[in-house]
């Protein structure tokens, strides 16, 4: 629980830290009674994407390494499907990153 705790906040900080070019803008929109800009958007949804795929990745990795440990003979089989597995979640991150980039 810890460790999640952990990674939990490191990717708020960094989101945080995304999102601090736009965060005056935002503000000042916001008190004024508008609504957020998209870059301060885009900034806290590629956030939470890459916290969904930090999370995702950990749980599939820790399954394979369970399935090792399970059937040893497997390993290449596993470590194939894992590799592919993580390419397909960390292609979420990447579309996250370039809408975070293309938003106005």
């Amino acid at each position: 629980m810890k460790k999640f705790l952990m990674t939990l906040g490191a990717l708020g900080l960094a989101a945080a830290a995304h999102a601090d070019a736009a965060a005056g803008a935002a503000a000042a929109t916001a008190t004024a009674g508008g609504s957020f800009d998209s870059k301060g958007l885009a900034a806290l949804g590629l956030g939470i994407a890459a916290l969904g795929c930090a999370i995702g990745q950990g749980f599939a990795t820790g399954k394979a390494m369970e399935g090792i440990a399970r059937q040893p003979e497997a390993v290449n089989d596993i470590r194939n499907t894992l590799l592919l597995g993580l390419a397909m979640i960390e292609a979420l991150t990447i579309y996250a990153l370039v809408v975070a980039i293309m938003a106005k």
